[in-house]
């Protein structure tokens, strides 16, 4: 299983956002809209269904008909990844299996946390097993302790590697030396991610296969060129642009988070709009500031 998707799983992914209307309903027209520029740009494939896409906000049904629509349009030939961790096991498999009938590549899997006292090594590598066991498409490990308040350790990762259904892991944690440990110790073919766009280029250097970042929604042929230009062996030119991005990145993730890359979308030309309540759009001083750090970037913003 693991060398069947290995090509598919090496480059960049723009975790997509899911766009709302102002009175909250999911905006599937806007989304077409975006999905023709990120399909043609340098991107590997599409995370639906992740943090950025605010898949914690999503009911069951919107969550598969996102996926058929993502699915549908791709007439590009990106990978397809969908986002299908919940708090249940039970539940996992389900939405799991709903995604690779509607033809997603592989499905990317955030532990359960709301028990966190309860979630063991022991428990969480049950839980990864059985839904890999289940699955009928790869299932790809999402370590994302900001939001989970659980940080899947390098032991349990490189455990987890040895399963023949358990393909990479997005690593959101920004701890290089973990990433480094997963990569040294994991089975061959386990593709493993940087989960944000600011340490991409550190996480190529120790052997990764890309990044999931939520700033490629942003500027997806810029945070593919780091890597394009990494593999060419033109280091200087891949180090630029690392830098140019970090400011950017950082607005749209750790400083504004979701609404922050939604403003910033439509700073660019894409459909952004607001995030679906209780989160709140940015204010005019906020966006105004964000215009600014736009700009400081030096990349050309297509329509603008």
């Amino acid at each position: 299983m693991k060398e069947s998707i290995a090509s598919k799983l090496r480059g960049v992914f723009a975790p997509i956002a899911t766009p709302f209307t102002d009175s909250g309903d999911v905006a599937l027209e806007s989304l077409a809209v975006n999905l023709d520029r990120l399909g043609t740009s340098d991107l590997a494939g599409l995370v639906v269904l992740g943090s950025n896409g605010e898949a914690c906000y999503l009911s069951a049904e919107e969550k598969i008909d996102l996926v058929s629509f993502v699915v549908a349009k791709n007439t590009w030939g990106k990978a397809i990844i969908a986002g299908t961790g919940v708090e249940t096991t039970r539940d996992t498999v389900t939405l799991t299996q709903q995604v690779a009938d509607r033809g997603a590549d592989a499905a990317l899997v955030l532990p359960p946390h709301y028990y966190k006292s309860n979630m063991t090594n022991a428990v969480l590598r049950k839980h990864y097993e059985a839904v890999a066991d289940a699955s009928p498409i790869p299932i790809i490990i999402y370590n994302m302790p900001g939001n989970t308040g659980i940080n899947l350790s390098s032991d349990t990762v490189i455990a987890l590697s040895a399963h023949p259904n358990i393909v990479g892991i997005k690593d959101s944690s920004g701890n290089l030396v973990q990433i480094g440990e997963i990569i040294a110790g994991a089975g061959p073919g386990f593709a493993v991610f940087a989960g944000s766009g600011s340490y991409l280029l550190p996480s190529l250097a120790l052997g990764a296969a890309g990044a999931t970042a939520a700033v490629a929604n942003v500027f997806p042929n810029e945070c593919a060129a780091v890597q394009k230009h990494f593999e060419a062996g033109e280091l200087d030119r891949a180090r630029e642009l690392q830098l140019r991005l970090m400011e950017i990145n950082r607005a749209v993730t750790t400083r504004w988070g979701v609404p922050g890359l939604k403003a910033a979308m439509d700073l660019v030309g894409y459909y952004g709009g607001p995030p679906r309540k209780p989160m709140l759009p940015l204010g005019s001083e906020e966006r105004e500031e964000l215009a600014r750090i736009i700009q400081r970037t030096g990349f050309v913003v297509p329509g603008r």
